[in-house]
């Protein structure tokens, strides 16, 4: 007879049941330690915001002492104090800034999650090679590196180059489908070097098409980056606001990260009540009503996991799911 039989059968009250549940690795249902189930979303992750002119000064303090041969990437992460996670930005995203000085090359490896970039500061010989294509950055680009292919990133320039990077790492670590792997000798060469590519979205062309969209009620105007079929589980959108105009407050369930690509303003998130100005970055994790207000004409990147939410059925505005009533 097993020992959880004999347990079993010599317990007197249904107290004594629970530690042999707890031995035997049982959770009783009713009689959880913390609730499974709640009637609104709710998360520990809260609205914060980051300053580009901060991190800037820190990776250039950082540069003094730590190069890329030695760090692979010098970039600080972006994390929200969540228990004992320094990692996460929102549950499933991390943004982190990035820097590299004349002269350096962040070495090639490939992963599992997927990856992109905004340009925040850099000359003409900045640039990207995403499985042998090379691929300019210039300020306010959007850069593709989708799982598993192979990028490094040249500054062949004559100053620090800066940057915004977007993974979806956290979503990987909660499904756990996790490789990594580094280019062999490092350095990946360059096969091709064409005037346009589906990574790359040049923020001249984002212009563009954003000023071809309908405005709203508020004069805002956005428009989806074409990277679904690249980065299935990250949605891009960029979001022109007009000196003065207000985005009014708005939630859902998706997690959000804002970065600044060019103007100033304010946001009001949850608690957090603060003033941004370009290349800054603001994380909106779920069900946090939020608004923002533009001091400047602004472009705005949104990073978002709306997308797996949408494909999961998640993806919800709404305090209540409307009543189904059966046919009978």
């Amino acid at each position: 007879m097993s020992t959880m039989i004999e347990a079993l059968n010599a317990a007197g009250k249904l107290e004594d049941l629970y530690p042999i549940f707890s031995a035997n690795r049982y959770t009783s249902g009713w009689h959880k330690a913390r609730p499974s189930l709640w009637k609104q979303p709710k998360s520990e992750f809260q609205p914060l915001h980051w300053s580009y002119t901060e991190s800037r000064l820190a990776l250039d303090r950082a540069g003094e002492w730590i190069g890329t041969e030695l760090a692979e990437r010098r970039n600080l992460l972006m994390f929200n104090p969540v228990s004992d996670n320094d990692y996460a930005t929102v549950r499933t995203l991390v943004t982190a800034y990035q820097m590299v000085k004349p002269g350096e090359y962040a070495r090639a490896h490939r992963h599992s999650p997927n990856a992109l970039r905004l340009v925040l500061d850099a000359g003409p010989d900045l640039f990207t090679v995403v499985d042998g294509i090379k691929l300019p950055m210039v300020p306010g680009d959007v850069l593709l590196t989708p799982g598993n292919c192979w990028h490094s990133h040249y500054n062949e320039g004559e100053a620090n180059a800066y940057w915004i990077d977007f993974l979806d790492v956290p979503l990987v670590h909660l499904l756990e489908p996790m490789f990594y792997e580094e280019y062999p000798g490092g350095f990946q060469p360059v096969d091709d070097e064409p005037e346009a590519h589906p990574f790359w979205f040049p923020f001249s062309d984002s212009r563009e098409k954003i000023a071809a969209m309908p405005a709203d009620e508020n004069g805002i105007r956005s428009y989806d980056l074409a990277s679904q079929s690249h980065i299935a589980t990250i949605g891009l959108k960029y979001f022109h606001l007009p000196k003065g105009a207000t985005k009014p407050a708005m939630r859902d369930t998706a997690n959000r990260i804002f970065a600044v690509a060019e103007g100033a303003g304010s946001l009001n998130a949850g608690s957090l009540s603060t003033s941004w100005k370009r290349g800054d970055i603001f994380a909106v994790p779920t069900w946090n009503r939020f608004e923002l207000v533009a001091d400047e004409e602004t472009y705005l990147l949104e990073v978002s996991d709306a997308p797996v939410q949408k494909a999961l059925g998640f993806l919800r505005d709404r305090e209540t799911l409307p009543l189904k009533i059966s046919a009978e």
